[in-house]
């Protein structure tokens, strides 16, 4: 689930200790939204910022409700869970063969997409391996 930091980043999720996830006006993202589930996972990542990267992970809290004046769209409340070890920046992302398919790889302009079992095992390896200097 993507955010710009300088909207609402991963420090205000953590100093909120929850938020509404809102203002997704894309009927793909949307469909993702309602998918999910109380205790689904979701990675947070900054975007539209200098260096573009998952900087943590949350959890869903309370699935899906309308969202906007129309009820059209949706909105879930996430709570963080934990900060990665090592932000993974997009350009990490990118160089990995094993994220090649990924959703948010294939279509950037996506606010919300689906992360598979393997490459959300292979994004939190990544967080937890090399140093920041190889990873940036």
């Amino acid at each position: 689930m993507k955010s710009e930091p300088d909207e609402y980043g991963w420090d205000d999720l953590v100093r909120d200790g929850r938020t509404e996830w809102t203002g997704v006006r894309n009927h793909a993202a949307a469909k993702n939204l309602r998918a999910m589930t109380c205790g689904d996972r979701a990675f947070f990542y900054h975007s539209a910022c200098a260096v573009p990267a998952i900087a943590g992970i949350m959890e869903v809290s309370r699935e899906w409700r309308a969202d906007g004046e129309d009820g059209k769209w949706a909105s879930v409340e996430v709570n963080p869970v934990a900060p990665l070890p090592r932000a993974v920046p997009l350009k990490k992302l990118k160089e990995e063969a094993a994220l090649r398919d990924m959703a948010t790889l294939k279509q950037g302009r996506l606010s919300v997409s689906p992360v598979s079992e393997a490459e959300w095992t292979h994004i939190c390896a990544l967080a937890a391996m090399g140093d920041a200097k190889e990873q940036t």
